[in-house]
């Protein structure tokens, strides 16, 4: 086990899942539902969440070669992403997604792309690609973060009392400052290999 490639991987996608900051939102998307449902819902998301990021670390570098996408090029457009989404964070501009009665919400937008966004998938590619022998730590990151993520969720009742509408708002804005910082670190090093520096 690699444990700093296994820090790094829970870190960033624990990061961008942002359990906390999306419980307030879970709890829009499924007001009308009982608790039994609400939480089949958010099984079932985590499982498609955590089995599409699966997939994109371990087919990404199959990806890159297909489309001849460089590392570098990736880590920086990586970074942009992370970037713009750390600075709606920071902003607070979150929209509130359209619940249909026909379809369901764990699929979309619970799983794509609250939990498996653009961001998380970019950088577990990355994180795959630069840790080739680390296979199993990236793994064992991913399903931790998303384990953590599926228990903070599935009480999103209880701590959306305890946290209150103003402890949302606090740690989101710490969860999107340590993700601007990440996304900066990340495009930074995409930036030294494409010129070389």
């Amino acid at each position: 086990m690699d444990i700093p490639t296994f820090v790094r991987t829970f870190t960033a996608v624990f990061i961008m899942a942002d359990a906390l900051g999306n419980a307030p939102m879970f709890l829009v998307l499924t007001k009308d539902m009982e608790p039994d449902q609400r939480n089949g819902v958010f099984d079932r998301a985590s499982i498609v969440a955590t089995l599409v990021i699966l997939a994109f670390a371990f087919a990404g570098q199959a990806i890159l070669d297909y489309l001849h996408i460089s590392l570098a090029a990736l880590k920086v457009s990586g970074g942009l992403i992370l970037l713009l989404i750390a600075l709606d964070m920071l902003r607070g501009e979150m929209d509130t997604p359209l619940v249909e009665k026909e379809r369901d919400v764990a699929i979309a937008p619970i799983a794509l792309p609250l939990l498996a966004g653009p961001g998380t998938l970019s950088t577990v590619m990355v994180v795959m690609t630069e840790s080739p022998q680390a296979q199993l730590s990236v793994v064992a990151g991913i399903i931790s973060a998303m384990l953590v993520t599926w228990i903070i969720v599935r009480q999103a009742s209880h701590i959306d009392k305890w946290i209150g509408v103003q402890g949302a708002v606090i740690v989101t804005q710490v969860l999107g400052f340590l993700l601007a910082a990440l996304a900066v670190e990340i495009g930074s090093e995409g930036i030294r290999e494409l010129f070389g520096l």
